[in-house]
C-alpha cells in the first residue's frame, strides 16, 4: 500500500468515526454531509472526494460497524461448536450488549426501516451471522436438518437481539432472573432438552 493510499485509508477511518459520533450522539436525522465536514474541520467537497453522498456515507458506517460485529461474534461462535456449554456461549454473546452498540444499531435499524439500501446490508449482516449460528447448531446436533438448523439460528439471533434492547436501558435494563431464563432458553435452541 502507497502512503498516498494509506493516508487516504486513514482520512477516511476518520471521517467514518466523526459520522458514526454524529449518528451515536444526535441520531440519523443529525447525520449530514454538513456536519460531517463541520465536526471533521473538512471542506464539504473534500467529504464528497470520499462519500460522494449522504447515502454512501451511511452505507460505509454501517459497513463497517457490521464488519466490527461480525470480526467479534465469528471466534466466539467458531470456539462453541466444539468447546463449552451452549449456556456459556450466550452469556459470552450477552457481555457483547452495550449502550454504544446499541444505540447504534438503533439508529441503523430505523434508517434500515425507511431506506432499501441500508436495509438489504442489515439483511446480509443478519444472514452471515445466522450462518455462524447454524454452523454452531449443526456442529451440536447434527441429528437436525439444515432447515431445522437455519430456523433456530433465526429464532435463536432474533431472541438475542431482542434481549439486547431490554438489557441496556433502552427499553430496560438487565437483570439476573431475567438473564438466567434468557439465557436457558436461548442455550436450548443449540443443545438437546
Amino acid at each position: 500500500m502507497s502512503a498516498a493510499t494509506s493516508k487516504g485509508e486513514r482520512r477516511r477511518g476518520a471521517i467514518l468515526d466523526i459520522a458514526e459520533g454524529i449518528l451515536l450522539e444526535s441520531g440519523h436525522g443529525e447525520l449530514t454531509m454538513r456536519a460531517v465536514a463541520a465536526a471533521g474541520n473538512i471542506r464539504l467537497g473534500h467529504l464528497q472526494y470520499y462519500f460522494p453522498n449522504r447515502a454512501d456515507l451511511v452505507g460505509a458506517v454501517l459497513r463497517r460497524a457490521l464488519d466490527r460485529s461480525l470480526q467479534r461474534l465469528t471466534p466466539l461462535l467458531t470456539e462453541a461448536e466444539s468447546d463449552g456449554g451452549a449456556k456459556d456461549l450466550v452469556r459470552l454473546l450477552l457481555a457483547e450488549h452495550d449502550i454504544c452498540s446499541m444505540r447504534l444499531y438503533s439508529e441503523l435499524w430505523a434508517l434500515a426501516s425507511r431506506d432499501e439500501t441500508v436495509a438489504a446490508a442489515v439483511r446480509e449482516f443478519y444472514r452471515a451471522y445466522q450462518e455462524q449460528v447454524a454452523q454452531v447448531v449443526r456442529a451440536r446436533r447434527p441429528e437436525l436438518s439444515a432447515d431445522a438448523c437455519a430456523a433456530r439460528a433465526r429464532v435463536f439471533t432474533a431472541v438475542l437481539e431482542g434481549a439486547s434492547l431490554f438489557r441496556t436501558g433502552i427499553a430496560a435494563e438487565a437483570d439476573a432472573g431475567s438473564d438466567a431464563v434468557l439465557i436457558d432458553l436461548a442455550a436450548r435452541l443449540f443443545d438437546p432438552a
